[in-house]
């Protein structure tokens, strides 16, 4: 029998060098549909997302009258997930580069979150890269939800996987490191990021990290964490689907910022 799942040598060969023998399993697990969960925390209406979101977003610390910053929110599950921490005080902004996903962004806050709660949230459509030219020292908390990969996706859209190549995981992290260097001018001295993508790759998660370790040494410490379903990393914990009951992948890591 001839299979039909899509392949792509490259995608294989790149990917089984990170995971070895786990990788035929990892993938599988990719392939499968995923299953979004309710989430209806002090919401108007229920939003479906992936219950490892919700896992990672409950991860970053925030108190009520914080001034909390979502810096690639669309399409706004984790933001609402964050604005239920808030509740109505404090403030929470929602920043995305496209006018397209911000629209959907929009639409989402618009529907899920009570009015009082959606006042206190404004929408912004900066370069999360550069975001050291906007404010500096100015949230409490940072959530960088950081482009990535997505080989879920990927793997799932035979267009995607014929034209992936190691290049893409490359450059993404060389974009998501300048994104959390500029998270970490953004934050207030005390104040907490978390890092997070829904890549595989070690590039876009623990290395990213690691370069961050190297370039502001001294700057921030990284914070321990547990969370459900999640696998210890050399920096912050990745949730997998292939031993979460399908949930995942998604990678988070939590540091507070020092000086």
């Amino acid at each position: 029998m001839v299979s039909t799942e899509p392949s792509n040598h490259r995608f294989d060969q790149f990917y089984s060098s990170l995971y070895l023998d786990r990788w035929e399993t990892l993938k599988r697990s990719l392939l499968m549909p995923s299953t979004p969960v309710a989430y209806s925390e002090g919401l108007v209406k229920t939003y479906f997302l992936d219950e490892a979101s919700i896992i990672a977003a409950n991860i970053l610390p925030i108190s009520e009258r914080d001034h909390v910053l979502d810096m690639c929110a669309a399409p706004g599950g984790k933001s609402l997930v964050l604005a239920n921490k808030l509740h109505d005080t404090g403030s929470l902004t929602c920043n995305d580069r496209s006018s397209q996903r911000r629209l959907r962004l929009r639409k989402v806050l618009d529907e899920h979150l009570p009015e009082t709660w959606r006042a206190t949230v404004s929408i912004t459509s900066h370069d999360a890269s550069k975001w050291g030219l906007y404010e500096q020292s100015a949230y409490d908390s940072i959530l960088l939800d950081a482009p990535c990969s997505s080989e879920r996706h990927v793997l799932q859209d035979p267009k995607a996987l014929a034209i992936w190549g190691p290049a893409r995981t490359k450059h993404l992290a060389v974009q998501q490191f300048a994104m959390l260097a500029a998270a970490l001018e953004a934050v207030k001295p005390g104040g907490y990021i978390l890092y997070s993508t829904c890549s595989i790759s070690t590039l876009e998660n623990e290395a990213v990290v690691e370069r961050l370790a190297k370039k502001r040494s001294g700057r921030y410490e990284e914070v321990p964490v547990e969370a459900p379903l999640s696998e210890k990393l050399s920096h912050g914990r990745i949730i997998l689907p292939d031993t979460a009951q399908g949930k995942g992948p998604l990678y988070f890591c939590l540091i507070r910022r020092l000086s």
